[in-house]
C-alpha cells in the first residue's frame, strides 16, 4: 500500500508541474485514482486526517461564521455562501439522514456515504485557502466546505485540532460501488398500477419510493406515464430557464447533487455567464456551474401534490443519473408559483425526426 501510495505521489507531482493549474478532481480522473487519494499524498503538509465523525464535525461548522458550501457532482458545481446553523440528524430505516434547512444552507445529507474526512490548507494566488472535506467509500468528494473573508479561522483551526485523527499515515481503505442496476423491462411492469399511484401523489419526497415500489427507473417512469405528467425539452432547456426566471424576477429551487449530499439554493438568480461548455451563475451568494456538454436529456415533469401540481427540470446525463433539478420557488403548504409553471411551458419541446 505505501508503495501504492509513493507511486500516486510522484504521479501526482508530475502531472501538477506540467499542470499548475489543473483541478484535483480533474487530476484524480488523468491519473486514474480517486481524489481522496490525492489527498493523502499531502498529509502532514496542508492536509489534516479527521475521524469518521462527520455529523459532529459539521455541527461544529456554525462556529465558522459565514462559509463556502460546496456539492458537486461530474457535470455541475454548486456553491452556496451562508451559517451552517440549524443541524439535525436522524435515521431513516437504515439510513442516517442530515438536514441543514437555513434560507442559505439548504443540504439534505446521506451519511452512510460519507467515510472520510480531511482538513485542507493551501496556498492560491489570492492567499491561503482552507477547508473541509468529505469523501465517499470510493473516495469521490461528497461536500467541501470552504471558508470565506468572513470566516473565524481560529474556530477554523480549533475544530480540526479537536478532529484530528491519531493515524496521519495510513494509506486510505477504498471501496467501490457496484455498477448501476438496468431498467426492469418495461413489460415486467405494472404501467397502470404506476399512472394512479403518480396520480395519487400527495408529496413530491413520495416520489422516489413510488420508483421503488414499481420498480421502475426515473427516466423509464418519464417515458411512459404521459406527457401531461412529463415531456423531454431540448437540453438548452436549464439555460433557458435560467435566463427566464432572471429576465422575469421569478426566484427559483436549484438542486445539485451525488449519493451522499443535495444541495439547494431558493432565490432569484441574477449574473448569467458562459464560459466554454459551462453555463454559470456567478452572483454573490450562489454560483452554479453547468457543463451543457454532459446534459444528454432534459424533462418537464408534474408531480402531483396536496399543494397541487409541482413542476420540475431534470437534467440527466448519459448514464441516465440526475446532473441538477429545477423547480420554483415554494414551500410546503404553498402552491406553485405560476411564473415558474409559464417558464416550464415555454421551454421548447425536443424536436422529433419526421419518419422516413
Amino acid at each position: 500500500m505505501e508503495n501504492r501510495l509513493q507511486d500516486i505521489k510522484t504521479r501526482f507531482a508530475a502531472l501538477k508541474a506540467d499542470n499548475p493549474n489543473m483541478r484535483i478532481r480533474n487530476a484524480a480522473e488523468a491519473l486514474n485514482v480517486s481524489e481522496a487519494d490525492l489527498l493523502t499524498t499531502s498529509l502532514g503538509d496542508g492536509v489534516t486526517r479527521l475521524t469518521n465523525q462527520p455529523a459532529d464535525i459539521l455541527s461544529g461548522v456554525a462556529r465558522l461564521g459565514e462559509v463556502m458550501a460546496l456539492t458537486r457532482n461530474d457535470a455541475c458545481v454548486h456553491e452556496r455562501k451562508g451559517v451552517y446553523d440549524n443541524p439535525e440528524f436522524h435515521l431513516q430505516g437504515k439510513m442516517q439522514i442530515g438536514l441543514f434547512v437555513n434560507p442559505d444552507i439548504d443540504l439534505r445529507l446521506f451519511m452512510n456515504h460519507w467515510a472520510h474526512v480531511f482538513a485542507v490548507s493551501e496556498d492560491t494566488k489570492v492567499g491561503p485557502r482552507h477547508s473541509l472535506q468529505f469523501f465517499d467509500k470510493s473516495g469521490t468528494a461528497v461536500h467541501k466546505i470552504y471558508l470565506t473573508n468572513k470566516s473565524d479561522e481560529a474556530a477554523f483551526k480549533a475544530l480540526v485540532a479537536q478532529y484530528t485523527d491519531d493515524d496521519q499515515s495510513s494509506p486510505l481503505t477504498l471501496e467501490a460501488y457496484p455498477a448501476k442496476d438496468q431498467d426492469r423491462p418495461d413489460d415486467e411492469i405494472d404501467w397502470p398500477g404506476f399512472r394512479k399511484a403518480w396520480e395519487e401523489l400527495k408529496d413530491t419526497h413520495a416520489f422516489f419510493p413510488l420508483l421503488r415500489k414499481f420498480g421502475v427507473g426515473r427516466e423509464q417512469g418519464f417515458r411512459r406515464i404521459g406527457e401531461d405528467f412529463a415531456y423531454e425539452v431540448e437540453n438548452t432547456g436549464a439555460r433557458l430557464a435560467l435566463e427566464m426566471a432572471r429576465d422575469r424576477e421569478c426566484d427559483i429551487m436549484v438542486f445539485v447533487g451525488n449519493r451522499g449530499c443535495i444541495q439547494i439554493h431558493t432565490g432569484p438568480v441574477n449574473k448569467l455567464v458562459e464560459q466554454g461548455p459551462w453555463f454559470n451563475v456567478l452572483d454573490p451568494k450562489f454560483n452554479l456551474h453547468l457543463n451543457e456538454q454532459e446534459i444528454v436529456r432534459t424533462w418537464v415533469t408534474k408531480k402531483p401534490t396536496e399543494d397541487g401540481i409541482v413542476t420540475a427540470v431534470e437534467l440527466f446525463d448519459a448514464d441516465g443519473e440526475i446532473i441538477a433539478t429545477l423547480f420554483g420557488r415554494r414551500k410546503p403548504g404553498q402552491p406553485e408559483l405560476e411564473l415558474w409553471r409559464e417558464i416550464a411551458a415555454d421551454l421548447p419541446r425536443k424536436a422529433v425526426a419526421d419518419a422516413a
